[in-house]
C-alpha cells in the first residue's frame, strides 16, 4: 500500500486531496497542528473507509516541530513514498501591497515557504529510499490582475523556486525523488474566508482533480501544473 503525508490535510483542500487519495488506495497520514481538529479529520476518513493510520503533529513556523515531525516519520512510516506540501497561511490578503505589515510578510514566509522547505528537505532521504514524490499546492509565480495578496504570492513563488531547483538538482544528482507543484485554482476554502464567486470551485472538485494528476502514472518532475487556472469571468 502506498503511503502520503498530507500536510493541513484536517480540512480544506488537504482534506479533499487526503479523502480521494485514500479512496484510491493510499494510506493516509494527516498532518495537522491541532490534535482536536486532526482526531476530527481521521474520524471522518476512517467512516469513508480510509486506512489512516494516524495524525503527525507539524507546525511550519516552528523549526523544532518540524524536526520533531520528521523523526516520527522515519520511525513509524517509513514507507512513505508521497508528501504533499498543502499546509499554509494567508497573510493579509484584505491589504494592498503599500499597506502590508513587514510582519505579516515575514510571519507568512516563515509557514508557506520555509517552514515548507524545513519539512521537504527533513523527508528528502526517505523519500529518496522509497523512489517518491513531492506535491506543492500552490499559485502561480506570475501575478494576476484579479488576485494578488501580497504576503501569500511572494511565499508561494518562493515555494515554486524550491520546486524548479529541486527538481533540477534531483536529476543531475540522480535522486530518485519527483517534485512538481499543482495550482488548484480558485477554491473556496477558509484560508481565503470562504469566498464564492464565478469560477471558483468546491474542495470535492479540486480533491479529486489533484488526487487523479497524483494517479495518472506520468512523470511530472519539475512542472507546474494549473487545474482550473484564475481567469477573468
Amino acid at each position: 500500500m502506498k503511503t502520503v503525508l498530507v500536510t493541513g490535510a484536517n480540512k480544506g483542500i488537504g482534506f479533499g486531496i487526503a479523502k480521494h487519495l485514500g479512496n484510491n488506495g493510499w494510506k493516509v497520514i494527516v498532518g495537522a497542528r491541532n490534535q482536536e481538529r486532526a482526531e476530527n479529520a481521521i474520524n471522518k476518513l476512517r467512516s469513508m473507509g480510509i486506512d489512516v493510520p494516524g495524525w503527525v503533529n507539524i507546525e511550519l513556523a516552528d523549526l523544532a516541530s518540524i524536526e520533531n515531525a520528521a523523526k516520527e516519520i522515519n520511525e513509524k512510516y517509513s514507507d512513505l513514498s508521497l508528501l504533499v506540501n498543502n499546509a499554509g497561511i494567508p497573510g493579509d490578503m484584505s491589504v494592498d501591497s503599500q499597506h502590508t505589515e513587514i510582519s505579516v510578510i515575514r510571519e507568512t514566509l516563515d509557514v508557506n515557504f520555509i517552514g515548507t522547505f524545513a519539512l521537504t528537505k527533513a523527508l528528502i532521504p526517505l523519500l529518496s529510499k522509497n523512489g517518491g514524490r513531492i506535491v506543492n499546492v500552490t499559485v502561480p509565480s506570475e501575478i494576476s490582475p484579479y488576485w494578488h495578496p501580497l504576503a501569500y504570492v511572494t511565499s508561494k513563488a518562493a515555494q515554486n523556486a524550491m520546486m524548479g531547483v529541486m527538481a533540477i538538482e534531483f536529476q543531475q544528482q540522480d535522486i530518485p525523488v519527483e517534485i512538481f507543484s499543482v495550482h488548484p485554482g480558485p477554491t473556496t476554502t477558509d484560508l481565503n474566508g470562504n469566498m464564492s464567486l464565478p469560477g471558483f470551485h468546491d474542495i470535492e472538485t479540486v480533491g479529486l482533480k489533484m488526487a487523479e494528476l497524483i494517479n495518472d502514472g506520468q512523470n511530472h518532475q519539475g512542472e507546474f501544473i494549473e487545474l482550473y487556472p484564475i481567469v477573468e469571468e
